[in-house]
């Protein structure tokens, strides 16, 4: 097996050493959203459980998920006074949604580059075969073979690199902006509830409109 995946490599020359450096860069990648979407989702807070931590009521849990961060880091730096803790809820929610955007562009860059990188090993094969073809005409087999392989390895690899990279980053794109609607949806909910607890803060703001 290491054998005949070796020889595949070689087959394909050096535009192979870069294309299995992005693939495993780019599974890297996917592997850690993975794990950090599963664990944002893992034992999270229900909507009671945030206000009660949110208000003081309960300790935050000892959890990664996201309401659970969310209402834990509010909770550990709210300050009493409303207007202040809107904006310390809109920082941490803020920070939270960074979190969810992370590592997605640069797995949609490297996905797109392994189709970059297997066509340009098809040009480079496709010159040498007309290089041999210019030099020794079609009678030479074998050095043809080299150049043809050369462009149908590194393309195959490219595409094999490529699709599924392109269809596991959009899923995981997909349910980071699942997470991100419940951010948005629980950040207005906290805030509606300090609105409620402070009757002036809101007077305020409507003489303001």
């Amino acid at each position: 097996m290491v054998d005949a995946t070796l020889d595949y490599l070689r087959q394909g020359g050096w535009v192979m050493l870069p294309l299995v450096a992005v693939s495993a860069m780019l599974w890297t990648l996917i592997a850690e959203r993975w794990l950090a979407l599963r664990t944002l989702v893992r034992g999270d807070l229900d909507v009671p459980g945030v206000l009660a931590v949110c208000r003081g009521e309960t300790d935050p849990p000892p959890s990664g998920a996201l309401r659970a961060q969310l209402a834990g880091a509010f909770a550990a730096a709210r300050t009493g006074r409303a207007r202040l803790d809107r904006e310390i809820l809109a920082k941490e929610s803020h920070r939270l949604s960074l979190l969810l955007e992370s590592r997605h562009a640069a797995i949609g860059v490297l996905a797109a580059v392994a189709p970059l990188l297997g066509l340009l090993g098809t040009v480079i094969g496709m010159i040498e075969t007309f290089q041999v073809i210019s030099d020794f005409g079609t009678g030479n087999a074998r050095a043809l073979a080299g150049g043809i392989s050369v462009a149908l390895v590194t393309t195959q690899t490219g595409l094999l690199v490529a699709i599924p990279g392109l269809l596991v980053g959009n899923r995981l794109r997909n349910r980071a902006e699942q997470l991100r609607v419940r951010l948005a949806e629980t950040t207005q909910m906290i805030d509606r509830d300090l609105a409620r607890r402070d009757p002036e803060g809101g007077r305020r703001r409507r003489r303001r409109l």
